[in-house]
């Protein structure tokens, strides 16, 4: 079985050469969907499974309908997303992740896992820096 290709390799494969640091680059917009303050909070609760949108809402502390929606219609659009409306009574929409959302997800996991492991040093950092103030304004 062959590993999956990376963003680096699959452009390179159709020669264009990701540039992550220039300003034009097409991948730059994909990490700011990915990185966005909700992008990966919706990919990570999506790991878990298949939610409603309302789920998703409610799984996300803080999350606006407007913005929940717009995350999900840019995640979908760049193939991290399934948006899949079931056909019942009453009408809903289910989301998951694709495989590239999930291999994309596993690795947030890792980052989300090491800030809340390492929370208690970034706030004594801030402490030290700013004040308390500063640690409750996060």
């Amino acid at each position: 079985m062959t590993e999956p290709l990376t963003l680096r390799a699959t452009l390179q494969q159709h020669q264009l050469q990701p540039r992550v640091l220039v300003a034009e680059c097409p991948s730059r917009a994909v990490l700011g969907h990915i990185t966005s303050r909700w992008g990966v909070l919706v990919l990570i609760v999506l790991l878990e499974r298949t939610h409603r949108f309302s789920e998703l809402r409610r799984a996300i502390g803080g999350v606006s309908e407007k913005m929940l929606a717009q995350t999900l219609d840019t995640l979908a659009g760049d193939g991290l997303v399934l948006r899949v409306a079931q056909q019942v009574v009453p009408p809903h929409v289910e989301y998951s992740l694709t495989p590239l959302g999930r291999e994309a997800a596993v690795r947030l996991e890792v980052l989300v896992d090491w800030i809340e492991n390492n929370y208690h040093l970034i706030a004594q950092a801030r402490m030290q820096t700013d004040g308390p103030d500063a640690v409750a304004a996060a």
